[in-house]
């Protein structure tokens, strides 16, 4: 998996993307302190407003922000959108009050939804081979998972000789050194295609998924893996504290197990994708997620204990697995369907889509798991998942291409 960090512009770029992501997780952690700075008891309220800001930037402006910049140089871009994130990082502390949080989140976020489409978008162009292509992506999967995992543990270290306002300090050292290890890359320069309205540009991502089987079958996908995650990312603590009665450590306990299915699979991928068909891979996981969910409704039933954690463990380590099994083959699929020139506007429609499909499993698995119970939320997002893995069949039929992932 590590042959693709022979290329040194790959290997830049890549140091330039967990720059990144270190300062994003520290920027998790600052985040949360500075609500309960600024809104105390309230500070919840701040937080699920700034989360659902974010998603509403990732969905609106990620296809807004490329096809503006289309035309531009790419290194430029990336660079810019490291700047600003930067500036943003550096001016949080100051804040006082919550609406200012609510915009320079947003800004933040409109950086980094201009951001993750282009940087994904450079990687094909830097390396043209398949093999090293897919090492890439598991690559970059083991960075997300790990950063998941050490960022807090950085940030509790940090917390100990420096406030939470040092924090962002750190997060924007970490967006600075970005830019720098972008430049320093000096990735391969797309040549633009002929100007073209905008309304053309920002519509072309949604038109090339729109007419390609194999892009409608992943967008389906994208709603399998958002309830997957809903289920991870917000009732983790509800089932831990809640209804086990346990501490902090199991809720960390419990989302290192997700991570550790994640980074699994992420290493195992390479090997498995060189001899199975990213349908085969995808699919798997497309079936492991309702059946994972249908399998964490019984296991919050039972009575707190060895048992109950053990199905627990199991079932997040599932999660975490399938997850990865379609995330990860997801970006070889985007690259086989569109050129070097279309690639921004395919990958912006796939950040946008991915994240409005949270829109929905975030609050079925929040707020139906408050209304009705956990279990009950559960079952619902297995329904949900179900029905999208069999629509991911259904609108994969009839791909043109030879290499279609749902056939």
């Amino acid at each position: 998996m590590l042959q693709c960090l022979r290329n040194r512009t790959y290997a830049k770029l890549f140091a330039a993307q967990v720059s990144a992501l270190v300062g994003t997780g520290l920027l998790t952690v600052a985040l949360g302190l500075l609500a309960f700075k600024v809104a105390g008891g309230d500070a919840g309220v701040v937080l699920g407003t700034a989360l659902t800001i974010r998603i509403l930037a990732y969905v609106l402006i990620s296809p807004i922000m490329v096809a503006l910049v289309t035309r531009l140089a790419r290194t430029g871009v990336l660079i810019a959108a490291d700047a600003v994130r930067a500036a943003i990082a550096l001016c949080l502390p100051f804040v006082d009050s919550p609406w200012q949080i609510y915009v320079l989140i947003f800004v933040l976020q409109a950086a980094s939804a201009t951001f993750t489409p282009t940087f994904q978008a450079t990687i094909p162009q830097v390396l043209p081979d398949e093999e090293e292509y897919t090492a890439a992506l598991s690559l970059s999967r083991l960075a997300y998972d790990l950063e998941s995992l050490l960022s807090p543990a950085l940030a509790a270290a940090l917390l100990t000789i420096v406030s939470f306002h040092e924090l962002f300090v750190g997060t924007a050292l970490g967006f600075l050194a970005s830019i720098v290890l972008v430049l320093w890359a000096k990735p391969p320069t797309i040549t633009p295609e002929a100007s073209s309205p905008f309304l053309e540009r920002l519509t072309r991502g949604a038109r090339i998924f729109g007419r390609n089987p194999e892009l409608r079958g992943l967008a389906a996908l994208n709603m399998s893996v958002a309830t997957a995650v809903a289920m991870v990312l917000i009732n983790t603590v509800v089932i831990v504290q809640g209804r086990i009665g346990a501490g902090e450590s199991g809720v960390a306990w419990l989302l290192a197990v997700y991570g550790a299915g994640s980074m699994a699979v992420a290493l195992l991928l390479p090997a498995l994708l060189h001899e199975s068909k990213d349908s085969t891979v995808m699919a798997i996981g497309s079936f492991i997620i309702p059946v994972g969910l249908v399998g964490a409704a019984t296991a919050i039933r039972l009575a707190p204990g060895p048992q109950q954690w053990g199905a627990l463990g199991v079932i997040w380590l599932l999660l975490g697995a399938a997850t990865s099994l379609i995330l990860t083959p997801s970006a070889r699929l985007l690259r086989r369907c569109a050129t070097a020139t279309e690639q921004p506007a395919v990958f912006a429609a796939q950040f946008s889509l991915s994240h409005a499909c949270y829109l929905v499993s975030y609050p079925i698995a929040g707020w139906l798991g408050s209304l009705l119970d956990l279990p009950e939320s559960a079952l619902i997002l297995a329904g949900i998942a179900a029905i999208a893995g069999v629509a991911a069949r259904l609108l994969g039929q009839g791909s043109p291409s030879p290499s279609a992932a749902f056939k």
